[in-house]
């Protein structure tokens, strides 16, 4: 394993057991996530995405094969691996500080370093202003926002994004993914993102997989750097011929 290898995966398969069977919801994967890696997991309805994920959070052991973080196996959840999920999941009697501050508080941080540590992420996500409120009387993009922030705090070696922008308005989805874009650049993040939006997965990805019908297994891997080409003001591509024929190809195995 490379200094720079965050996950390795290999022959993973997982089971659900049902009232009569067990089903399998994913299998054969192997997979490998390098430092500063920006995945974006794509495919049809119900082929495992979420498992996926949930298995590298720690959620979910596998049924067979293994999987490494920094060569050690995953035995459960841990805050090197942050979620975010399309709900926030704020702590509602906590202010958005106290929120962002809560990891680095869990982690016996000294006073001063977890101040320190969630003015830096709340500046980051553009919500100093508002760091006494509690979150309901934010916005959904804001909560997204101290959700995002609240997983960053504990400087996760990993960053795992359930579809967080799904239930967002599309413009509210656009500066959200421009954030997200612009975090991952200047923090050096590693991301594993779950979306169903092909779109989102081109203007963010630096590897897009795509999953098979249920049982779900990864059939093809895509290189992209068309978020290199984003539009820094607006967070807009041009959709030129290269664009569109990935764009196509991406749908088309999504639709077998």
């Amino acid at each position: 394993m490379t200094a720079d290898r965050i996950i390795e995966i290999k022959k993973l398969a997982v089971d659900y057991q049902t009232d009569e069977t067990k089903l399998r919801a994913v299998t054969q994967i192997d997979l490998s996530i390098d430092k500063n890696d920006f995945i974006c997991v794509l495919g049809p309805s119900g082929c495992g995405k979420s498992t996926l994920l949930n298995v590298i959070a720690g959620f979910i052991p596998p049924s067979e094969g293994s999987i490494l973080m920094q060569g050690q196996p995953v035995v459960g959840p841990d805050w090197n691996r942050g979620v975010v999920f399309q709900s926030a999941s704020l702590y509602p009697w906590m202010s958005v500080r106290q929120n962002v501050e809560f990891g680095p508080k869990i982690k016996g941080l000294p006073k001063g370093q977890v101040s320190e540590i969630a003015t830096h992420f709340l500046k980051q996500i553009h919500l100093l202003d508002v760091e006494d409120l509690p979150p309901f009387q934010l916005s959904g993009g804001m909560r997204q926002r101290v959700a995002l922030a609240r997983a960053l705090a504990n400087e996760p070696a990993i960053l795992l994004l359930d579809e967080p922008f799904g239930a967002l308005d599309a413009l509210t989805r656009i500066h959200m993914q421009q954030l997200v874009r612009t975090i991952w650049k200047e923090n050096k993040n590693t991301i594993f993102m779950i979306t169903h939006d092909v779109d989102e997965a081109l203007a963010l990805g630096t590897r897009l997989l795509v999953m098979s019908k249920s049982p779900g297994s990864i059939i093809r891997e895509f290189q992209s750097d068309f978020s290199y080409a984003v539009d820094q003001k607006t967070g807009r591509l041009q959709l030129d011929e290269k664009y569109l024929a990935l764009r196509e190809e991406i749908l088309n195995l999504i639709d077998i």
